[in-house]
């Protein structure tokens, strides 16, 4: 008689991080098409369209001043104005794509039709779950989103000094696609399409959520980026009025003591009537604290550290939330907690 050997069949090996990857890879392929049509509209707004509108400022500087008419391509001006204005909008948009994908996507659909609990039920515990859904969207999101503001910044800079209408340094939308801090804001905005998604489990609601969320984040950063670093204060005269250019962090009459007051602003084309409410205040000039464009990059750099700390803030939250939601309740033996998970459930 022969033996019979049983050979005990070896444990399944959780899937990785391809199975995300064949969910949703449609939203992949839309984000890698996104950002590619986005970096060629950068690039050519960059090189021909600058070069088209420099060269017909040039034009207007040199023979508008003294002729009447004159010749000058406008269209090149309104192509290049109109195409930075799309451009920047569009990469001012994408973190609240992002939020809003990941709320109703990502979490709240998966959730709400049962994916995620069919994925603890094949070897993938809660945690690993959640982490790997939010480590493998950010390293893309942070790849894209990083090449673009790149692309945007270095057409920004190709435009300084060549174009008349190009946007300053602190103009709030030009100020944020040009750097890191759009990065940190789509990177917020997925953590917080994560809390949404774990805290509501319906794909319209958490969309929604996930979008106040990436709305509050992004206000609370323009509120805050002036007073994370000292401001420059300038003082001028009455007669001078204001003067300071840059990001303003706040600005007043300044009295014969050196005290500061706020400007209650006088309307009146009567120069004597201004005098004599600027010598009631006892007011001696103005003063204007505001950042030069030499603190762009501490501003850039500690606005982006605070959206990352809020970003890691809200990625701890939906890790709690989903502890939670997956925890077994006292008196029940199974509660939520996903069947098939083993010891690798939560």
């Amino acid at each position: 008689m022969t033996a019979l050997t049983l050979v005990a069949p070896a444990p399944a090996r959780p899937p990785g991080p391809r199975w995300l990857l064949r969910l949703h890879r449609p939203a992949l392929y839309i984000w890698l098409g996104l950002v590619a049509v986005l970096a060629v509209g950068l690039v050519w707004l960059w090189g021909p369209l600058t070069d088209a509108s420099a060269e017909a400022w040039r034009q207007y500087r040199a023979d508008c001043a003294d002729t009447d008419p004159c010749t000058y391509d406008q269209n090149a001006i309104v192509r290049y104005k109109s195409v930075y204005n799309y451009l920047t909008s569009a990469l001012t948009a994408l973190p609240f794509l992002v939020a809003a994908w990941a709320g109703a996507a990502l979490f709240g659909r998966d959730l709400e039709n049962g994916t995620a609990h069919l994925a603890w039920t094949q070897g993938i515990s809660p945690t690993r779950w959640l982490a790997t859904k939010l480590a493998v969207p950010a390293a893309a999101v942070a790849a894209g989103t990083g090449v673009l503001v790149t692309l945007h910044h270095l057409m920004w800079a190709a435009s300084k000094g060549r174009i008349d209408t190009a946007k300053s340094w602190y103009d709030n939308v030009t100020l944020h696609t040009n750097g890191p801090t759009t990065v940190a804001f789509a990177l917020a905005g997925l953590a917080g399409g994560a809390v949404a998604g774990l805290l509501l489990r319906r794909t319209l609601p958490a969309l929604g959520v996930a979008l106040g969320i990436a709305a509050a984040v992004r206000v609370a950063a323009d509120q805050a980026m002036p007073h994370l670093w000292p401001g420059v204060t300038k003082v001028t005269g009455l007669s001078t009025g204001p003067d300071g250019a840059g990001l303003e962090i706040s600005s007043g009459l300044v009295t014969s003591g050196g005290g500061h007051v706020a400007d209650p602003g006088c309307l009146s084309p009567r120069p004597e009537v201004c005098t004599a409410m600027y010598a009631r205040l006892d007011a001696t000039g103005f003063y204007d604290t505001y950042h030069p464009e030499s603190h762009y990059w501490p501003l850039q750099l500690t606005t982006t550290a605070l959206v990352l700390a809020v970003a890691a803030a809200l990625t701890v939250a939906a890790f709690t939330l989903l502890r939670r939601s997956t925890a077994t309740r006292p008196g029940d033996s199974r509660g939520d907690r996903p069947r098939g998970g083993g010891e690798n459930a939560v």
